[in-house]
Order: C-alpha cells, then sequence, then structure tokens
C-alpha cells in the first residue's frame, strides 16, 4: 500500500510574518506621502479645494497636473508627513466631503477629456459619527459609482495602505498599479483577526490568509502591475520610488492611449466583475 505523504504547500505561499511584516513596511510613517509624489511626480500642480457641499477636507486632495508632458487629474489620500499634518488630515481617513470633493474633480477631468490618476494610501474611510451623519456609505458608494461611468481613462496606484472602502472609493480604475510593499485589503489584519479568532495576536496569520500583498493580488488578478521599490523600501528613497511609480503610471496611460473613451466604462465594469473568480 502506498504511504500517504503531505501535500506540498503551494511554491508562492507566503509565510505570516512575511505579510506582517510588509503590513508593518506599508505603513512605515517615513514612507513618501501623496504630497512627496506630487513633488517628485508632477511636473505641476493646481489644487482643486472644497465639495461645495460643506468644507475641503484634507485628507483626500485633488488638483490638475502634469506627468511628463501629459495633463491628468490627480486624487489622492494624504496621510500627512509630521504630526501636525497627520491631525490635519486624519491620518488619510477620508470624510464623506473628501470624496464629493474627489467626485466634483473627476467630473471635470471627464469634461476635459484629462485622464485621472489616483493614489491610494488609507487605513480606511473615517468611521466617526459626524461622518456617519454626513453620509459616508452614501459618498464611497457613489464615488465608486462615478468612477465606474468615467469615460476618461484611469490609472490607480497603490502606495501604501489600500483600507477597504474608503480605499475602493477611488480605486476602480483602469489599469491598477500597486507598490511592491504596499497592502490592499477590505479589513486590517487586526480588524480580521479580532472578528475571526477575538485575538489581535493572531494579526500575522490573518495578514498572510487575506492575501494583502503586491505579490498575491497581483496572481490574483486584482492588480495589473507591481511597482518595484529601491532596496528597503521607498521609504529609504524617496526619488526612486516617485520615478519608478511615474514610469509605471506613465506607461499604463500610454496603454489606454488608443482606447475609445465610449467603451472605458464597460471594460472597467468586465474588469471588476472578473475579480474574485474561483474553480473548485
Amino acid at each position: 500500500m502506498a504511504k500517504n505523504t503531505p501535500a506540498k504547500a503551494p511554491a508562492r505561499a507566503p509565510k505570516a510574518k512575511d505579510a506582517m511584516e510588509t503590513v508593518k513596511t506599508a505603513r512605515d510613517p517615513a514612507r513618501p506621502h501623496l504630497r512627496d509624489y506630487i513633488r517628485l511626480v508632477c511636473d505641476d500642480f493646481t489644487e482643486l479645494h472644497g465639495d461645495r457641499l460643506a468644507k475641503d477636507d484634507r485628507a483626500l486632495v485633488c488638483g490638475f497636473a502634469t506627468i511628463g508632458k501629459r495633463k491628468v487629474l490627480v486624487a489622492g489620500h494624504n496621510k500627512g508627513a509630521t504630526v501636525e499634518e497627520n491631525m490635519e488630515c486624519n491620518f488619510g481617513m477620508a470624510n464623506p466631503d473628501g470624496y464629493r470633493k474627489a467626485m466634483r474633480a473627476m467630473a471635470l477631468a471627464e469634461k476635459f477629456h484629462v485622464p485621472v490618476v489616483t493614489f491610494v494610501d488609507t487605513p480606511g474611510a473615517y468611521p466617526g459619527r459626524e461622518a456617519e451623519e454626513r453620509g459616508q456609505a452614501e459618498a464611497i458608494a457613489k464615488a465608486i459609482e462615478t468612477m465606474s461611468a468615467l469615460k476618461t481613462p484611469v490609472v490607480t496606484v497603490i502606495t501604501g495602505e489600500g483600507g477597504s472602502g474608503g480605499a475602493l472609493a477611488i480605486a476602480v480604475g483602469d489599469r491598477i498599479l500597486m507598490l511592491e510593499n504596499a497592502v490592499y485589503s477590505v479589513i486590517s489584519p487586526e480588524g480580521c483577526a479580532g472578528i475571526l479568532w477575538r485575538d489581535g495576536a493572531k494579526a500575522p496569520e490573518a495578514a498572510a490568509a487575506l492575501k494583502i500583498t503586491a505579490h498575491d493580488l497581483k496572481a490574483l488578478g486584482a492588480v495589473d502591475a507591481i511597482v518595484p521599490e529601491p532596496p528597503g523600501g521607498a521609504q529609504k528613497d524617496h526619488a526612486a520610488a516617485a520615478a519608478a511609480v511615474k514610469k509605471a503610471v506613465l506607461a499604463a496611460l500610454k496603454e489606454l492611449d488608443g482606447v475609445d473613451p465610449e467603451s472605458l466604462p464597460a471594460a472597467r465594469y468586465a474588469k471588476f466583475r472578473r475579480m474574485g473568480g474561483f474553480s473548485a
């Protein structure tokens, strides 16, 4: 009788500590933030303020810019680089006003036939009472709907944390790029561990199970390309990281140059419908 032999683990199966280490790297406060990318990637930037309803949310920054002679609309989460900026920007957790500002800016981009480039780096949308009172869930849903229907190219770059609906609200892209040490997930490892095991100490196990790293998500088809980082991570060399992002964004925009704008919403819809498919 043949002996039972243990099944071999998949070659690409991540170790729990590897995934959690990536989470820690993605959260490193020394990593480039949105203002760094704007400064290093864009040749110019004119910021747009306010949602014309309530206020100007500093956690989500929007404006027209030039990247390598390409006119684009930039929208991204802004965590801030200092304690004062962290507080002003609410650590990158946008309120409904931020998402409504982004929708207003993207509508302008569509009107003037300008591509949209979004930078994602947030733990998630702000979950406070005032955000809920002003329609946080509706704002996120409307932002996803708005991006899905845009008749202009959309390129998304996940630079750090891509947390839940707060990230997805500005991440409905025709091309989704992800930095090598970024993460993207429906929930944080700590939150997942708390729900599944009622034990935050199991966060490393949750991080591995969630498949939140760039290589896992590329294999699953949730992102289109991985942007390499300099040795030690983007936090070690902002300029090199920004140069890699700029090259990847321009390449993605070039891929979309010949696409009929009228066909973009249907293609975008099909792209996201394919995600999550599996075979037994």
